[in-house]
């Protein structure tokens, strides 16, 4: 009898491991295949004002900055250059206790020409408090229908605003994220990778939601925000996943490009790992009801995608356990 609960514990644990590999992703590219998402129309205005700008949402672009002097002048050249209507737009630069010259170089930066049509607001703190205070406290100050978090290092595409806006039509879509690329990868099988996740991450959406989203370029609804407690790991899954929670979508859009300038390093990727594996626990205790039936697709997709994922290395155990005995 224990011989056979051995068997059976192992092979089960085994099963998981493959379907979490290979099962689930070739189950997501076949229902993703049949259930496609829909595109939007094509959106871009030309920069020329028409009467659909009245009824457009107004958007707040909230870009936080510690210690960004090398590529604060790129992010906010290219944010000038987005597509949408300019009494429609604000962007926010907030200098969380930067000990570089990046609050003066983005000072400099606004008085530009190709800056001058658009709402600029550069906030200089003092003292650094981190990404997560920085933005609990930036988003109670902000008014707009739509507030979108970005990254420095991170260039936008220029229709994204539009192709966002088209999104949020829709009552039920509560976020919009679209497609995370890499300027300059540290290795071949990197870039691989992140073609793999975006691919995961677009195909999920079939499914109702995407899960999280990359801090690069993500949007919301503004009221929908709750100040997320201090010792949230990966903000940028917690937060538009608390918004999935309330029963809103989260989009995806491939035609939306974030294109992230900073090439990677061994260092900084296995830091990055580590803070991901910590959070990913985290996401799991937090966002527990998730796993409920109730939530269909989104349960079905947190637990084959992150709840497998958290608990691989314990499955591998078992295997190796049972294997022995």
């Amino acid at each position: 009898m224990i011989d056979w609960i051995l068997i059976f514990a192992c092979l089960l644990s085994a099963a998981l491991i493959v379907y979490h590999h290979v099962g689930y992703p070739i189950f997501l590219k076949w229902y993703s295949n049949r259930h496609p998402l829909k595109h939007v129309k094509e959106t871009l205005r030309g920069y020329r004002d028409g009467k659909a700008d009245r009824a457009r949402p107004t958007i707040t672009i909230l870009v936080p900055a510690y210690n960004e002097e090398r590529w604060i002048a790129d992010k906010i050249r290219n944010l000038a250059s987005l597509d949408y209507p300019r009494d429609r737009l604000k962007v926010i630069i907030a200098c969380d206790g930067s000990t570089d010259r990046t609050a003066e170089i983005a000072q400099d930066t606004i008085q530009e020409a190709v800056c001058a049509d658009t709402l600029f607001e550069v906030r200089v703190f003092e003292q650094n408090r981190g990404k997560l205070a920085l933005i609990n406290e930036q988003i109670k100050t902000i008014d707009s229908d739509i507030t979108a978090l970005s990254d420095v290092s991170a260039l936008i595409s220029i229709d994204a605003l539009l192709i966002a806006e088209q999104h949020f039509k829709s009552p039920k879509t509560g976020v919009v994220n679209g497609s995370y690329r890499l300027m300059e990868s540290l290795s071949v099988g990197e870039a691989k990778y992140w073609q793999y996740q975006t691919q995961v991450k677009q195909n999920e959406a079939s499914l109702g939601s995407t899960l999280g989203a990359h801090g690069a370029f993500y949007l919301f609804r503004t009221h929908l925000f709750e100040p997320l407690p201090a010792n949230t790991i990966n903000d940028d899954f917690i937060l538009p996943m608390e918004i999935v929670r309330k029963g809103y979508k989260a989009e995806y859009d491939s035609n939306m490009i974030a294109l992230e300038m900073e090439a990677t390093n061994e260092h900084n990727d296995f830091k990055r790992r580590l803070r991901i594996s910590a959070g990913n626990m985290q996401q799991a205790i937090r966002l527990s009801d998730l796993f409920l039936p109730k939530h269909k697709g989104v349960a079905f997709a947190f637990f084959s995608g992150k709840g497998l994922r958290l608990i691989t290395p314990y499955l591998m155990i078992t295997c190796l356990v049972c294997s022995i005995a």
